[in-house]
Formats: structure tokens, sequence, C-alpha cells
């Protein structure tokens, strides 16, 4: 008797999916709780485990069909029984967070029997993946996976590539074609479809300008004291919370302060009315594998600096590894995106909505600047604040962006509310 796997819950007012990649195929044993397919939402990506032990039998959708919930997508046979006794229940369906460096990108869907092979062993690389191995013509079984269960992810690969691990004699005439092809002046193009939660994102954004009247106003920040500050209490602070003490922690408390005096910038649209808030969740814009997410560091202006980064890097962490959950992006009052990190000096963010403001941070350089009639080298940042100018004044923007320049140059005013 087969037993169903079906798409579970997928979250509040979500009622379908991406199939985005089997990590199971015909024929494989499955232990209960085991992962058999990756779902794509338009926010997370989950998994789908068996609920019973057995041999997966059948599977009745393809990579890059959509599902809904409640849908059967395979099938398990030859239920394997616990201790020799009667079969394992099957467990109640659940959803749980999972890799996205795991999501195919693949244009064309494999057919629903006949999933990818499993190249190292047994577990199998997903299309990008195994389109990257033969591209630079790594031997996937000499590379150590970082991702779930040993899978090789992109980073692996890419990583292998640039430590020369050679390909094996087999696979070298494969991987010599694209090659030839690059040498020979071919132009090639690749068409890969957009994931369900990257149409979300660029979704969100065009709607973003479409709806808000945006504008962009900047200050630049003389970081100077901040740095000072941080270096002189990092090793106890570390020792003390058992956390780094970094910059967002300043900047969070900083926006705090602005947000507090000029609540516009805190507050949302919702028809015809103007929504305050009394309060700070704030969003925080993150870098993860298949794409921006925004994660939410709740009730933040109630929070010290030792929780503020224990929270931020927890969601960090969640981010990378692709295990944040639905809850962990809903809501927000305010955001936080941090271009600095990736070298940028300067860019006019947008809003998330339905915030009504973003503040973006930069890259931190050696500027020359003039102090007390004197040219001098400082630590210098610009800040860009971008905003709803339906709701908040131009006035209120750059005041708001103000006080958190004054903050973070003067880190005392933390301390005292001021």
């Amino acid at each position: 008797m087969s037993t169903e796997i079906k798409v579970p819950v997928l979250g509040e007012s979500i009622a379908e999916a991406t199939l985005g990649q089997w990590l199971k195929k015909p024929g494989d044993a499955v232990k209960i709780d085991e992962p058999v397919a990756s779902l794509e939402t338009d926010k997370v990506a989950i998994e789908v485990a068996s609920p019973v032990a057995g041999t997966l039998s059948d599977l009745l959708f393809a990579e890059g069909d959509t599902v809904t919930v409640g849908a059967v997508i395979a099938l398990v046979g030859d239920a394997i029984p616990a201790g020799g006794g009667e079969a394992i229940a099957p467990r109640t369906e659940s959803a749980k967070p999972v890799d996205e460096k795991k999501v195919s990108q693949d244009t064309a869907p494999a057919p629903a029997a006949a999933p990818a092979p499993a190249e190292t062993g047994d577990l199998p690389l997903s299309p990008a993946v195994r389109r990257l191995v033969l591209e630079l013509g790594i031997d996937p079984t000499k590379v150590k996976g970082t991702g779930k269960d040993g899978r090789l992810t992109r980073e692996d690969v890419l990583a292998a590539a640039k430590s020369g691990t050679p390909a094996p004699a087999a696979e070298a005439a494969p991987a010599a074609a694209p090659a030839a092809a690059a040498a020979s002046g071919d132009r090639r193009e690749e068409r890969v479809k957009m994931t369900r939660l990257r149409q979300t994102i660029a979704k969100r954004l065009k709607d973003a300008q479409n709806t808000a009247a945006l504008l962009t106003t900047f200050n630049d920040c003389d970081m100077t004291e901040v740095m000072a500050a941080r270096e002189r209490y990092k090793d106890a602070f570390e020792k003390k919370h058992g956390v780094k003490l970094g910059f967002m922690s300043f900047f969070a408390k900083a926006a705090c302060l602005a947000l507090k005096d000029f609540p516009a910038v805190n507050a949302q649209i919702d028809g015809d009315e103007i929504v305050y808030h009394d309060y700070v969740d704030l969003s925080v814009a993150v870098s993860a594998p298949n794409g921006l997410v925004v994660p939410v560091v709740r009730n933040v202006d109630q929070m010290g600096f030792a929780d503020i980064e224990k929270a931020i890097g927890a969601l960090g962490k969640k981010a990378k590894d692709g295990a944040l959950t639905i809850e962990d992006m809903t809501g927000g009052t305010f955001t936080i995106s941090n271009g600095g990190i990736f070298g940028g000096l300067m860019s006019t963010p947008i809003i998330n909505p339905p915030q009504s403001a973003v503040l973006g941070l930069h890259r931190i350089e050696e500027r020359p600047v003039v102090r007390d009639g004197q040219i001098v080298a400082r630590p210098m940042m610009y800040l860009a604040l971008s905003y709803d100018h339906r709701i908040i004044d131009g006035r209120e923007a750059v005041t708001a962006l103000k006080t958190i320049k004054e903050a973070i140059e003067d880190p005392t005013r933390l301390l005292i509310d001021l």
C-alpha cells in the first residue's frame, strides 16, 4: 500500500508554490521525516518530508511545476516496519526551512520520472550546480559539500575551481566543449526562469516605485567616535555578552532616536489613513542565496546593544542557511539596508512597502574633511534616507537623517536619549 506525500500548509495566505527540486528519485529508499522535495513560495523555500520510511515509488509533478496546498506530489511504497512490527504510521505533513541554494533555477524542468542523477555518490546535484561543474571542469567527487546533508553548492564548486581541483579523465571531454566554444568566439545565451522569490522581489520593488512618491536625502557621517568606542569596548562586550559589537546596533539605536522624534518616518499609509507605530520593528536587508530578504527584529526600541546584535546575527545566519520562516519576514515598520558590506559608496535604496522609509548605509573610507579650519582625513560614510513623500515632508526626512548622523558622530547621545 502506498502512502501519499502532500504539499503541507505553507503559511498564512499562501496557497501554492513552485516545485523547485526533487531531492530523491523513484526507487530511492527514504526515511521517516527525510526531505524528498524542495518547494519555493513567494517568501521562503521549504522542504517536504516523507511521512513514512519506505521506497519512493512515483513522482507526480516535475521540477518547475506549480503545486497547491494539499496536492499529492509523490507516493511512498513498501513502508518499512519499525522493529519488525507494524508499518510506521504516517506523521502529519509539515514544512521545514530549506537551504535556498538547493532550489533549482533551470529553465527546462526534468520529467517527473527522471530527476537529476546522483553524480556525487548518493547526493544529486542541482541543475545549476551540475552546469557549473561541467563548465569549470571540476570533479564533484573530489569536492566536499557544505550544503544540507553534504550536498554541493555553487560556492563549493567555485571555491574548488580557485583551489585547482582537477576534473577526472572521464569528464575531461564534456568539460572541454564549453571551453572550446568560448575560445572560438561563439556567443552564447542562457535563459533561466526567475524563481518565485525573485519574481516577488521584482514585483514588490516595482510596486513601490509605482505607488510611493519616492525621494532620497543624503548626508555624510564621521565614523571616528563610533569606531573608537567599538574598538575600546569590543573585547569586554564580547566577553560579557558572547556576541561581537558591530556597527548595526549603533545605527539601530540611532534610528530609534530619530523615529521617536519623527513618527511619520516610522508610519505607513493604509487606504486614506496614516498608521503611526509607538514601537520599532526593524527590517534588516540581508543577502540570501536566492535574493534579498528582509527579516524583522521586533521591538528593537526596547533592546540593548547586545540583544540587537544577537537578533541580527541570528537572522543573518538563518537567511544564509535558507531557514527563514514567513513569520521572520512579516511586518516591519522601518528598514536598514547596508550596501557598504559589498563596497557600495552611495545608493538610493527603495522602500519596503508598506513602510515609508529606509536607511541606506555604505562603505567607510577615509576622505579629506575640514575640522577647525584644518583639512584632515576622517573615516566617512554616506548615509541615504529614501522616503515616501506622500506622508513624510522633506523637513522631517532631512532632520531625521541629521539626528542619526549626530548620534553616530557622538555616541553619548544614545545613552542620554538626545
